[in-house]
Formats: structure tokens, sequence, C-alpha cells
């Protein structure tokens, strides 16, 4: 039987854990509090991130990483993006030989404006072959709910790709493969500022004229930078581009559009990073996504003003007005 760990307890990776697990295999969650992974273990659920959904009994948790990775055919890295270094590292020694490294997190480390998989290559010491991605409209909770949803399997190596395609096909969840691992993992990455821009918008009280711009002025940017970056543009009008930054820029379940919601209403980012609550990646790597397009030449003005709002004091109002005011030009 295929073996999989999955190193990060929260909602995306006990519902991709799920998927692999409903999949046929058999799957170890890493919990990094030993009381969450003693509960999902017993309860078969894990309460603080899904609560109320069932998770199969061939998924089992632990708070010790290293047992975890030990013998898995895949490592699914499923920790917030700027902890990925750290978490990888601990568990390198222990990786099998043959382990592919999944990644499931969206986002572009500060810093050194790497790509996730470019992060994972550098720590872990693998080619690019063993390194795969999977990004997507895929909303944890409904994913764990069990409701339709397709995906994207990134990875240089066709084979591996496949193999990852079979190990997480169930009846509800569909991945395709795709070799552009650079257009995916930027169509992952970019979306998230998008929806913080878009959920200022929500929080405002703009309309649907309004989150339609900068949804599709969004996808232009990351196509900009996905074309400096070498990406296949064609990415971008699929599952990894237009349809993640659909559902993240209008769920109310999407983490970054409801941070931008709530931006919008005259929140600070003190008060929203001081309550509980997962992780929305955009506020971080907003500004290593914009220093990345920087170095590039590449101009993205909507990621510009979130960056502003986030971390330089801008108001949502200004934001708006700035973008509003920008030269007249050709779409």
């Amino acid at each position: 039987m295929t073996r999989a760990a999955v190193l990060g307890s929260g909602s995306w990776g006990t519902a991709f854990g799920k998927v692999l697990a409903d999949a046929g295999t058999e799957v170890v969650l890493w919990a990094r509090r030993p009381e969450l992974a003693g509960a999902v273990s017993r309860e078969h659920e894990n309460a603080d991130y899904l609560p109320g959904i069932t998770l199969p009994d061939n998924l089992r948790a632990t708070s010790d990483a290293v047992e975890a990775v030990t013998g898995a055919d895949f490592v699914v890295l499923a920790v917030p993006s700027q902890s990925l270094r750290e978490n990888l590292a601990a568990v390198v020694p222990a990786l099998g030989p043959d382990a592919v490294l999944v990644s499931l997190m969206k986002g572009v480390e500060l810093g050194t404006m790497k790509r996730m998989s470019e992060v994972v290559c550098e720590v872990a010491d693998v080619p690019t072959d063993r390194v795969a991605i999977v990004t997507g409209p895929n909303l944890a909770k409904e994913i764990a709910l069990g409701q339709p949803a397709a995906t994207v399997v990134a990875c240089t190596d066709e084979g591996v790709a496949t193999r990852l395609q079979s190990a997480c096909m169930t009846g509800y969840f569909r991945p395709y493969t795709n070799a552009d691992v650079v257009g995916c993992e930027l169509g992952g990455a970019v979306k998230n500022v998008i929806a913080l821009a878009t959920g200022m918008a929500e929080g405002m009280g703009f309309g649907d004229n309004t989150k339609a711009s900068l949804i599709t002025r969004g996808l232009a940017e990351t196509a900009r930078l996905g074309a400096a970056l070498g990406a296949d543009p064609l990415t971008f009008s699929g599952l990894a581009g237009l349809g993640d930054l659909v559902a993240t820029c209008t769920s109310p379940l999407s983490r970054n559009r409801t941070f931008g919601e709530k931006l919008g209403r005259g929140e600070t980012l003190a008060e929203i990073l001081g309550r509980k609550q997962q992780t929305a990646e955009g506020v971080k790597s907003c500004r290593s996504i914009l220093d990345l397009a920087r170095k590039h030449d590449v101009d993205m003005p909507i990621t510009e003003h979130v960056v502003a709002v986030v971390h330089d004091g801008m108001t949502p109002t200004d934001m708006v007005r700035g973008l509003m005011r920008r030269d007249a030009k050709s779409e």
C-alpha cells in the first residue's frame, strides 16, 4: 500500500490527508501538539480545524515528524510557507531515497523570493523531479465534506505527477497533471494577494463590478509575472490560475478574502492578527511577491497597493483611489 505523511494538521493538510486516505493511501498526519495528534487518532476527527467531519480509519496522527515521514512514499508539506525551511530541515535525514515531496503551500519565501518548490529542493537537496505541487480551487472545508472539485498536480517529471494523481483521485476529487511548476506555483501565491484586495472591496461595500475588475486585472498581473519567469501562459487560464483565483476571491471560506474584508471594514492589521486564526498566506507573501516582481521589472499595481495597506499604513480607501487614478492605457 502507498504511504503518505502529511506535515501540518491545519484545515487543508487534514483535508488533503483525508483525500489521500479515501483514495486508498495509508496516511500519517503530523500535528505539532501531542494532544491534537492523540485526539485525531482516537476520535477520527480534527475538531480544531474541521469539526464534525469524520476522518478515515487509514488516517492516523502523530506529534513526531520523523516518525511520520519514515517509510513514506509521499511527504506532503502543509505548513505555513514562511516556516517551510525550518520544518522541512528537521525531517530531511529521515526521508526515504525515493520519497516524493509534495507542496500544498501557496507563497513565496521572504528574503530569498524563492517559490516553495525551490525551497524544498534546496533544503532537502533533491532534484526538481522529486518535488510536486498540488494547487487549484481547493477550499479545505468543501473538500473535506466530499464536494466535487478539481485540482492540478504539477511536477517536471510526468511519471511522478501521474503517480501522485493516482494516489489522490477519488469520486469527489479530480486531479489533472501539469508540467508547468512555475506557473502553477505563481498562480497559487499571487491569488492570495488579489483575494486580500477583493476582500477589502467587499468590506468597503463595493459590488460585483469592482470585485470582477480586481479579479481580472489580478489575473493579468499574475500572467505578467509568470511570463517573466518562463511559465506557460495557458496555465493561468486553468485550474491553477483562474480557477484558484475565483474560488479564493469569492468564497467566505477563503482566509485571505476574509482578512481583506476586515481591513476594508476598518480593522487594523494588529487587531486582526491578535485574534486566533489560521494563516492568511497573502499577508506575508505579498511583500516577497512584490520584491520578485520588481526584480524582474514586472508591473503589479494591485500587489503594490496591497503591500502598502498591509505593511505601510495605506488605507483601503487610498488603495482604491490610487488604483483608479493610474494612467490610462490599453488592456
